[in-house]
């Protein structure tokens, strides 16, 4: 009879019915003296599984008050219940008044250097290590496994290493558990080489690798840039008689989408069919994912139809995957239709999902509807984050209404959230776009003041702001203090300010930045160099203007009529004949275009 009541109580506490465990326990109870150690250890795990540790460890006393002392096991339960709930101090006080009343066994030492492992507390592992051989208990596989995997994931390989050799002088040996520790941790750190080589010691000791090892190394040849390899261990596998499992394709289809490689990631999909296996969401959200990226938006939206039609759960991750590539192609419209499926269907859109549609339609200005839909996530209990209301000051300002970009600028940072560098590009854009410099200045010196630093594209807009309402000398301070900072302005930048320069006269830094662009590998375009030649032309530099002329000619840049008219007098000026003739011959060809074009 004790017998079928211990059985039905293991079968209520894993099928998670634990108060009918609980009713058949307590009927089990009634009139009983002395009470039943291993009914009390399944109810002590049952009740840890479910996450009630007070209950569990209420009952480890009561079996105490009943003149019990409770056993090795019934302490396991409380520090397995512990381990779960991650409560480092109560389990080594737990440990503590264990050993007056039992003596820890190799698996309660094993669960507390898991314990302590998983809170980060390393040397102290190692201390219960050494309490536990003092204890005349050495380390089995399972306690070595348990060693070498939290040091490999914690990046401490050197020590791994040294676990494993002290084990070996015992007579412990590493099983496969410990290799693909090894194989993974050496993998991670990008010490690819010497995973493979313990790869092969591996094999050569008579391991067989399982899919679990094939996947880490495949991975993370993939991740180190060596797909080559990775598609050689991927052959060399199956030709070894191990089979892929789903998991491993999706890791390695993954892999291949992320390699460029579209076709192959295609047929590999295909290759899970043909294996008798079965496309899991994960499959689909991965083929979906890199088609997407790969300007596949389309077809990947074909597939989750597909996924739809088999009846594979459709996730939140799916739809967002979905709705960002039809909006980045510019199906908006599709997308918001996905966002209400979404909705209709009881998925929860996440921020991401409102985000996504939000962006795509104040990209196409359609910004009374994102923010409509804004307000909807709102309402909804989503909460915006900085990318949402970023998204909606750049289509404000974009579209001149600034007002509106301020006052959702305003209700962001009211909502405790800091705009980034890029919410404040968008507005200062927007600003200088309004030719409102001055107040783009004053948000400037905010942005600062928030502690939000400055980048290159920061400078750029207000550099290419300055200069088009002429005040270059101000453009020119920000010019330095970007230098300073060590920032690398863009070609626009460059060219705006070199003609900023040349206009107030300053001929003399403008051709000096001219020079410095082109040595730092900067490829002038044809504004740059229409305005040096004028600038150095006006300042009466026209042998120079004449060089910048033939390095314009031959890099195949456009020069414009009025640049070759101002060379032309400065060459005249300078008696340069041979040079003026040249440029005449230039005007002339110009000239002749021209009339030809007109006469069409």
């Amino acid at each position: 009879m004790m017998l079928l009541i211990l059985v039905c109580l293991v079968y209520f506490c894993k099928a998670n019915r634990l108060d009918e465990a609980i009713e058949l326990f307590e009927q089990m109870e009634i009139g009983r003296k002395v009470p039943c150690a291993f009914a009390y250890n399944i109810m002590i795990s049952g009740y840890g599984s479910a996450g009630r540790f007070d209950e569990a460890y209420k009952l480890l006393e009561r079996l105490r008050e009943k003149g019990c002392i409770p056993s090795v096991v019934s302490y396991n339960c409380i520090l397995t219940c512990l381990k779960k709930k991650g409560i480092v101090d109560e389990a080594l006080r737990v440990f503590d008044e264990m050993r007056k009343d039992a003596e820890p066994n190799v698996y309660t030492y094993n669960l507390l250097i898991d314990i302590l492992f998983m809170a980060g507390k390393v040397e102290d592992a190692f201390k219960v290590r050494e309490i536990m051989e003092d204890a005349g208990l050495f380390p089995n596989i399972l306690t070595v496994n348990l060693f070498v995997d939290r040091l490999c994931k914690v990046q401490k390989l050197e020590e791994a290493f040294k676990i494993l050799e002290s084990s070996r002088e015992k007579g412990c040996g590493p099983d496969s558990v410990t290799y693909y520790s090894l194989i993974d941790g050496l993998g991670k750190k990008d010490r690819i080489d010497e995973a493979y080589e313990l790869f092969e010691t591996m094999l050569d000791a008579g391991h067989k690798p399982n899919t679990i090892v094939y996947t880490s190394l495949i991975k993370n040849f993939f991740r180190c840039g060596r797909k080559e390899d990775g598609h050689k261990l991927y052959k060399e596998m199956i030709r070894r008689g191990c089979c892929p499992d789903l998991t491993l394709i999706n890791i390695y289809m993954d892999c291949v989408f992320k390699a460029g490689e579209i076709e192959k990631g295609r047929r590999l999909f295909e290759e899970i069919k043909a294996r008798g296996l079965s496309p899991n969401a994960t499959s689909y959200s991965i083929l979906i994912c890199n088609l997407t990226k790969a300007g596949h938006a389309w077809e990947a939206y074909k597939l989750f139809y597909d996924m739809k039609e088999k009846g594979i759960q459709l996730d939140t991750k799916a739809y967002n995957i979905v709705i960002h590539g039809l909006c980045k192609s510019g199906k908006v419209d599709k997308a918001f239709q996905l966002l209400e499926e979404m909705k209709a269907k009881g998925c929860l859109p996440t921020e991401v999902s409102y985000g996504t549609v939000i962006d795509g339609l104040a990209k196409i200005d359609r910004l009374d509807e994102a923010y409509m839909l804004f307000e909807e996530a709102k309402s909804k209990g989503v909460k915006a984050n900085v990318i949402i209301y970023s998204s909606l000051i750049d289509g404000f300002g974009k579209a001149g209404r600034i007002d509106e970009a301020y006052l959702i600028m305003e209700e962001m940072m009211q909502t405790g959230l800091t705009p980034n560098v890029y919410t404040w590009n968008c507005l200062i854009d927007a600003l200088v776009k309004a030719e409102e410099i001055n107040e783009a200045l004053v948000c400037f010196q905010s942005m600062k003041d928030m502690n939000c630093t400055p980048n290159t594209f920061t400078y750029n807009i207000l550099i290419n702001g300055l200069c088009r309402v002429q005040k270059y000398n101000k453009a020119f301070v920000f010019w330095q203090e970007m230098q300073k900072k060590g920032l690398v302005p863009g070609v626009i930048t460059y060219t705006t300010m070199i003609a900023g320069l040349a206009k107030v006269g300053n001929i003399a830094e403008a051709c000096k930045l001219f020079e410095k662009f082109k040595a730092n590998g900067g490829l002038p375009d044809s504004v740059c160099y229409n305005t040096i030649i004028e600038g150095m032309s006006n300042a009466n530099r026209a042998l120079e203007a004449y060089r910048v002329f033939e390095e314009t000619r031959q890099r195949g840049c456009k020069i414009n009529a009025k640049a070759c008219i101002v060379l032309l007098d400065a060459l005249h000026k300078a008696e340069c004949l041979e040079q003026a003739a040249i440029v005449g011959a230039v005007l002339r060809e110009m000239a002749k275009s021209q009339h030809a074009a007109r006469s069409l």
